[in-house]
């Protein structure tokens, strides 16, 4: 089954920084960090959870909730993974390479939720003109 739905390039880029989180954080498990590997995957999977839950909202202040919750995880995943860079010279290429997407992400939100705010009408995430890197 063929899926028509267009190309949300926010669900998109928090899928798929979600999977690099996964990733990022089975490595700092390997190298016997737990608290903050768990600490920054909750953050960065909860980014695309709640882009993904406001696809559903009923009404326009769930979508702003929804899409506001996901920027401030957005923030706090840049934060830990500012941590991770400057703690684990073992994964601070993975880690850095991860603060640009994060720092892309927060930025896309923060426009969303603006918009979403001083724009009562906006319901649904405008279309930005950004490439995903992966």
């Amino acid at each position: 089954m063929r899926n028509d739905r267009p190309a949300n390039a926010v669900l998109d880029k928090s899928y798929t920084f979600a999977l690099a989180a996964i990733s990022l954080s089975w490595k700092l498990q390997s190298l016997h960090e737990f608290v903050l590997s768990r600490q920054f995957a909750r953050a960065a999977t909860s980014v695309g959870a709640n882009v993904e839950e406001a696809q559903a909202a009923q009404t326009k202040p769930e979508f702003h909730t929804l899409m506001s919750r996901a920027e401030k995880e957005a923030r706090e995943s840049h934060y830990w993974l500012r941590l991770i860079r400057d703690s684990y010279i073992e994964v601070s290429a993975n880690a850095s390479a991860l603060l640009e997407s994060a720092q892309e992400l927060k930025h896309i939100l923060a426009a969303v939720t603006k918009s979403t705010k001083s724009n009562p009408g906006a319901f649904r995430i405008p279309h930005f003109a950004f490439r995903i890197s992966s």
